[in-house]
């Protein structure tokens, strides 16, 4: 079921973003094509986790309260890539070494992730902004400069969203720039401490 959902991913954000970018540029029909794709993925997306929590016989409400994760990738489903969390989490607790391999995977996931979240967020940055009165968020370079500056929580302030979409964005932006950095540097951490604690054993 990973291949139809990670397809389904790549439409909604191909719909997506054609529809910001060639919004003015491309014919009506068109951008009603990318709507409707965007829409039925998303669809989809509704569709599985409909089934997994039927399936689970929880209820919806303690479906939620224990999967946090995947309703989140129900909300924004290009967050999709941090679903190997959890995958992490269960080998992590069946084997008590150092997984190279494993820690890999989480950061690569992690940077994957942090990619897909700085260009969605320009693009909805944009979207937002481009024609707002008093904007300095004019072309889609400037959102993605933007979008680079807020998730690696530097914070330039040369370029800042002046309306409340883009506010909500940044804020939402800021967050996951922290928990993707802190992710990175604990599981890189982690392993290290792994690895010199098995050294002092021998």
């Amino acid at each position: 079921m990973e291949v139809p959902l990670a397809v389904a991913s790549a439409v909604f954000l191909g719909g997506y973003s054609v529809r910001v970018l060639g919004h003015g540029h491309l014919h009506q029909g068109w951008l009603d094509l990318c709507l409707a794709l965007t829409l039925a993925a998303w669809a989809f997306f509704a569709f599985d986790y409909a089934v997994r929590v039927r399936l689970s016989g929880l209820g919806l409400f303690r479906f939620v309260r224990r999967h946090l994760l995947d309703t989140a990738i129900l909300l924004l489903p290009l967050l999709r890539p941090l679903s190997v969390v959890s995958v992490y989490d269960r080998i992590q607790h069946r084997y008590d070494k150092p997984r190279l391999t494993l820690y890999a995977r989480v950061i690569a996931y992690a940077s994957l992730t942090a990619v897909l979240l700085g260009y969605t967020s320009a693009l909805t940055v944009y979207f937002a902004e481009h024609k707002a009165p008093g904007a300095t968020i004019l072309t889609f370079g400037d959102a993605v400069w933007w979008a680079c500056a807020t998730l690696s929580t530097v914070g330039y302030g040369d370029v800042t969203p002046v309306t409340p979409l883009g506010r909500v964005t940044a804020a939402g932006l800021m967050a996951c720039g922290l928990a993707l950095l802190g992710a990175v540097t604990g599981s890189f951490s982690s392993w290290l401490i792994q690895v010199f604690r098995r050294e002092d054993e021998r």
